[in-house]
């Protein structure tokens, strides 16, 4: 039974952008075809940098959905939200006319913001000998990571509760969460949720270099991000926007919404360990899923799926294994686990978002995303990771995880809607 008597939350549209396909129908098609979205870098020559490949969004038009002066206002993290935000209000069949606006609310994140425009900013700044008056009276509205969600509701309108959410690779999860509780309390009938990312750049590329987090398999990207694998040396940096709309049951029933899925619990935790590592054993991790567990409602016995955060890094795979042994303890081992960051890359904040359309889509499928690249087992890591091919089950209910720096911790349970 769910700790309380709130209303029903459901998943009514979906929005996409990521490396393996520019709308949420080419990102499952990737998905489900295994395709890595790793390749050499494009934005920028990283010929001089420990890692020279990344997840790359590729093809995307901006002026799809902004007019060129728009678009010219706003960080590539901005444009990947409002991108994504189009389509999942298009999917959601929302009809903008209609619907109460002031009881429309947008929570949408982002990890660092616009680290692009910080980076143009300051190269302009350095080329004018110093000079600040050639710095953009632009620069601060596209660099800071709460603009996203402040253009989203410009654009269409909504008036109700808008901010932006910053916890590293926990950002989206922590948004959607956040989004649940404010639909829950009453405080809005309808949320778009969600987060965004855009940092391949020679600043982003390089900090991560310095930290040793990412993998150097410069001769073969496309096999380097393997999470789960014996021989994965790092994760690969992604980009890209995913966004969710959330409504309660109520309303969407009102209005005739198809639905996806019934999102029905959540749990956020920190480790108080330490600034990049996760807790010993997954402690933190533990604590998150199954707080999310008591939340919906639900025994671990109940879970047929877990989207796992799964980075591709030494520790975090081992430790989120270690994890999900710990609270499932026999039914661990008839889980299905996998990582989709084996194909996207790692998002950062938006990561969380666009797992949970992953998720979503699992159980609304009855199909599991593999990770791919899993080639040497290792004794650490012995669950069902689903190597490199989808698999076909019933999913009555999943959790997707996202854990990041500074010990974050937030997993989402995702379940079948039953009337």
């Amino acid at each position: 039974m769910a700790r309380y008597n709130f209303p029903k939350v459901v998943i009514t549209g979906l929005g996409a952008v990521t490396p393996i396909g520019n709308s949420v129908a080419e990102f499952w098609q990737g998905l489900m075809e295994g395709r890595s979205g790793a390749d050499v870098i494009t934005r920028f020559d990283a010929e001089k940098f420990r890692t020279k490949f990344a997840c790359e969004v590729k093809n995307f038009d901006n002026l799809q959905f902004l007019h060129r002066k728009e678009a010219q206002k706003m960080d590539l993290f901005t444009q990947f939200a409002i991108a994504a935000a189009e389509m999942a209000i298009s999917d959601a069949a929302l009809n903008l006319e209609s619907v109460n606006k002031e009881r429309v609310g947008v929570v949408s994140g982002s990890g660092i913001g616009g680290m692009w425009t910080y980076h143009e900013q300051q190269q302009r700044l350095y080329e004018r000998d110093g000079n600040p008056d050639r710095i953009s009276p632009f620069f601060v509205p596209m660099l800071i990571s709460d603009i996203a969600p402040g253009q989203i509701a410009i654009r269409y309108g909504f008036k109700g509760p808008n901010y932006g959410t910053v916890s590293a690779c926990a950002t989206s999860n922590h948004s959607i969460a956040d989004a649940f509780m404010l639909l829950q309390r009453g405080d809005a009938d309808v949320m778009l949720a969600g987060g965004s990312e855009a940092v391949i750049c020679p600043m982003g590329i390089g900090g991560f270099n310095a930290m040793r987090a990412l993998s150097t398999r410069n001769d073969d990207p496309g096999t380097a991000s393997r999470p789960f694998d014996k021989e994965r040396d790092g994760f690969v940096m992604g980009e890209g926007g995913g966004i969710l709309v959330l409504e309660t049951l109520e309303h969407a029933r009102n209005r005739g919404a198809r639905i996806y899925a019934e999102l029905s619990g959540i749990g956020m935790t920190d480790d108080a360990f330490h600034i990049t590592q996760p807790a010993e054993g997954g402690e933190g991790a533990v604590r998150a899923m199954r707080i999310c567990l008591e939340d919906a409602g639900l025994q671990t016995s109940d879970i047929d799926y877990i989207n796992a955060h799964g980075t591709s890094t030494p520790f975090n795979d081992r430790n989120e294994t270690q994890a999900i042994k710990t609270l499932f303890g026999d039914h661990a081992d008839k889980l299905a686990v996998s990582s989709t960051k084996s194909m996207t890359g790692h998002l950062l904040g938006a990561a969380g978002a666009i797992e949970c359309i992953a998720s979503v889509l699992a159980i609304y499928h009855s199909k599991i995303p593999p990770t791919i690249n899993y080639q040497n087992s290792d004794p650490d890591c012995d669950l069902f990771y689903v190597p490199n091919q989808p698999d076909s089950r019933v999913v009555r209910a999943a959790i997707s995880n996202t854990f990041g720096f500074g010990g974050h911790n937030a997993s989402i349970c995702l379940k079948t809607f039953e009337e």
